[in-house]
């Protein structure tokens, strides 16, 4: 083995691989001690939110609030039928509505919510707020309530819409082809 060959099989031994372990080892730590980040895909202005920033009970509303409106938005953006919102599609006044619930207010609510228990983590959920008689906490969880059942609602409503609309072809249908 020439001496060359001997300083190059030292480089790799003695100084790269060390290097590569030690800067593996800094991103698996990193990786395993970074917060796990929750993802509302039909709530993009939330972003991403590190788990342990809300209550579970919030946390909750919010899966039910972004499933029922990725549905919604499908229900009402969608007239074509062709599984995508895009500009194709005839836009009505719910979806407008819909959208600006989504967009700004729920995210604003959010997003207030988690300012006041960032200043401090308890005051959030135990100071009740001047005039109103709820902790912040509550009033998050009396606006995620509210656009959840107005949601439910709406999504009731387009299921019942639809179904009117198969029976009235059924009928016709019948009255047409038995005479």
């Amino acid at each position: 083995m020439t001496q060359l060959t001997a300083m190059f099989v030292m480089f790799v031994l003695y100084g790269l691989l060390p290097a590569v372990g030690v800067y593996a080892g800094y991103r698996g730590f990193k990786k395993l001690t970074q917060p796990k980040m929750l993802e509302y895909k039909a709530l993009p202005q939330l972003g991403y939110i590190p788990e342990n920033s809300l209550p579970g009970d919030i946390k909750l509303l919010l899966d039910r609030i972004n499933e029922t409106g990725e549905k919604l938005k499908l229900v009402y953006g969608d007239t074509n039928n062709d599984s995508f919102i895009d500009d194709k599609d005839a836009v009505n006044e719910t979806y407008i509505t819909i959208k600006n619930v989504m967009d700004t207010h729920v995210p604003e609510a959010v997003n207030e919510y988690r300012r006041l228990h960032d200043l401090n983590g308890n005051i959030a959920d135990t100071t009740k707020i001047k005039n109103s008689g709820m902790t912040g906490k509550e009033a998050l969880l009396d606006v995620l309530n509210t656009v959840n059942k107005q949601f439910d609602d709406l999504l009731e409503a387009s299921y019942h819409q639809d179904g009117q609309k198969l029976l009235a072809t059924n009928r016709y249908l019948k009255q047409r082809f038995e005479q």
